[in-house]
């Protein structure tokens, strides 16, 4: 699977790349059919803690399946996005079964 990492605002380091890619990577065991991944990480300029946002969209023939997660880190935000998704792909897996 291909996973495209964009960041908006800041320059990402190679540390929260690998940690992308890795988590992103993980989702193939709930779905063969992945084609691709893309991921953007964006940091707003307010005040609020939680001003980053994580943004992941997985490409499957179909329908893209799209998660957007504000939190206070990426890594946060990725792992509760790759949740998000896991339990979406679960739930397409199932009723393509039924």
């Amino acid at each position: 699977m291909k996973v495209s990492v964009q960041s908006v605002n800041f320059n990402i380091d190679k540390d929260l790349m690998n940690f992308v890619e890795k988590k992103v990577e993980s989702l193939e065991k709930f779905n063969d059919n992945i084609l691709g991944a893309e991921v953007f990480l964006k940091v707003q300029k307010t005040k609020e803690k939680e001003n980053k946002i994580s943004d992941l969209r997985i490409m499957i023939p179909g329908n893209d399946v799209v998660v957007k997660k504000h939190s206070k880190t990426f890594e946060e935000g990725i792992s509760t996005a790759v949740d998000s998704l896991k339990r979406q792909l679960l739930k397409r897996k199932e009723k393509q079964k039924a």
